[in-house]
């Protein structure tokens, strides 16, 4: 493992950084680190529930995410108190930095949804991405940005999502 990986059962803060800002900021376990792939285990981390119509993200909910420091989003997947699976919340960042005991992944705005049964696949936040001014600022990354979100739409479409954490 290099010096940027993080072992296994370590406590891991993940800063989730948007616009420059520290957007959220909550203790997560390792479960593995390969050296690209990092996944991190965490309770909701946001005080009360949150209703997005599609899912409810509730205390007692545990997220088990994925990120990766080669790829441009992060896969969280989803489960109710009861370990019954609610789905995969999935996030455009810019590939996940690790250092100093820290998880840093940069949120692009752009977002998918896929239900647990994978009838439902949701492109979210579209309108904030193109309000962001990423598309002029950095028009290398917004357009990595959008193929990431098409890349995991796709495979999600295709039945073959859960291949990514597997």
């Amino acid at each position: 493992m290099s010096a940027s990986s993080a072992e296994a059962g370590t406590r891991i803060e993940v800063v989730l950084v948007k616009a420059g800002r520290t957007k959220l900021r909550y203790p997560a376990s390792v479960v593995s680190d390969d050296g690209t792939r990092l996944t991190v285990h965490a309770p909701w981390a946001v005080e009360g529930t949150r209703d997005f119509g599609f899912v409810r993200f509730e205390p007692g909910d545990v997220f088990t995410e994925h990120y990766w420091r080669d790829r441009w989003y992060a896969v969280k997947e989803v489960r109710d108190t009861d370990s019954a699976l609610k789905g995969w919340y999935c996030d455009i960042t810019r590939p996940a930095v690790v250092q100093g005991g820290e998880l840093i992944a940069e949120d692009l705005d752009l977002d998918l949804w896929v239900s647990a049964d994978g009838a439902t696949v949701l492109r979210l936040d579209e309108d904030e991405f193109a309000e962001s001014g990423l598309t002029e600022r950095d028009p290398e990354a917004a357009a990595r940005a959008v193929a990431a979100l098409d890349e995991l739409e796709l495979l999600a479409k295709l039945g073959q999502f859960t291949a990514l954490i597997d």
